[in-house]
């Protein structure tokens, strides 16, 4: 099924909305929120599964759905983490700096604890203080759990994957190597996310869900060209459950924790480096990963990060060419 949350106060009004996201209905006398939709998960679920299924048979009143009107599927959530499931796009961070990538990051996955207080809603705009703080766009795939215990295994985190949806992690890259340096993470370099218009169960994606990892293209486009299509379901050194797994290793994670797979890339064809769309490869997921390898072509960067006016979007589709879970669609403005 397909839940989406309509702007309205701090958590939205959860709606069901129609596979091809045309329609939807209210999900109210169900569920008022996302969020108690996870609290009750077990109990409210297959109603709404119920409800579903009438908004696809059109036998319940339904109204138009506009992503626009969307709020991030969880306006705000207990818990954001952020992984980084892509060690290539490590590697090439790595590589441009000079410094070798630890043997740890290929079996210990990378995370961070992200602002999950509010997020931005998918056609929201991403505002910018400062252009020298590097605003840059971090195409990723993100899922959202019911509650799972602390110390829980890799193999049963799977099961406790509850909906899937796309992220546009915004970062600040001026911020970042000073506040790593402090050696606490970060945090000013951060700013608020936001995610697809619509959240999906597992099963919505037939085949193209497996091993943990939607095995489909991330549409990336910038300023209205196409900037990457990296496949979520190639080169990742560790799925979602594995990521789910890492981060319940000494907590327990409430229903509605979000966590994200960190930016999707793909190496190239020869194992090394990726190359622009434009160029017959799968492009970029970030404005950095390019940056990187200009670096190591050039000895420094040609492409500059985000500025106001700039626009970015994220989406993914089905075989036949549908979007799954509507698409992120954002312009930074100045702040």
């Amino acid at each position: 099924m397909k839940l989406a949350s309509l702007k309205s106060g701090r958590d939205g009004i959860l709606v069901v909305v129609s596979k091809d996201l045309t329609r939807y209905c209210a999900a109210g006398n169900i569920a008022p929120t996302m969020q108690y939709a996870l609290d009750h998960w077990d109990e409210v679920a297959p109603r709404l599964e119920a409800l579903y299924t009438d908004v696809e048979h059109q036998v319940v009143p339904c109204e138009r759905f506009h992503e626009r009107e969307a709020a991030s599927p969880l306006p705000r959530a207990y818990q954001w983490a952020d992984g980084s499931a892509y060690i290539n796009h490590v590697e090439l961070v790595r590589k441009a700096r000079g410094s070798e990538v630890p043997d740890s990051f290929y079996h210990d996955p990378l995370m961070y604890q992200g602002g999950s207080d509010s997020f931005l809603a998918p056609r929201d705009p991403i505002p910018l203080g400062d252009p020298a703080w590097g605003c840059d766009m971090e195409g990723e795939v993100a899922c959202i759990t019911d509650c799972v215990p602390m110390g829980c295994s890799a193999q049963d985190a799977g099961g406790h994957i509850k909906l899937l949806m796309l992220v546009n992690d915004v970062s600040l890259r001026g911020l970042i190597p000073d506040e790593l340096a402090k050696g606490f993470g970060f945090f000013q370099s951060k700013p608020a996310s936001a995610f697809s218009p619509v959240a999906v169960t597992p099963d919505e994606l037939g085949d193209a869900w497996r091993g943990n990892l939607v095995h489909l293209p991330l549409l990336v486009d910038y300023n209205g060209e196409h900037f990457g299509r990296a496949d979520a379901g190639v080169d990742a050194t560790f799925n979602l459950a594995q990521l789910v797994a890492h981060a319940a290793k000494t907590r327990t994670l409430g229903p509605g924790t979000i966590v994200g797979t960190g930016t999707v890339s793909n190496k190239g064809a020869d194992g090394g480096a990726g190359k622009p769309v434009n160029e017959g490869g799968a492009g970029y997921s970030c404005i950095a990963e390019i940056r990187m390898i200009e670096t190591i072509a050039d000895g420094a960067p040609s492409t500059r990060f985000m500025q106001v006016g700039d626009t970015v979007a994220i989406d993914m589709h089905d075989t036949d060419g549908h979007s799954i879970f509507g698409r992120i669609e954002q312009n930074v403005v100045q702040a």
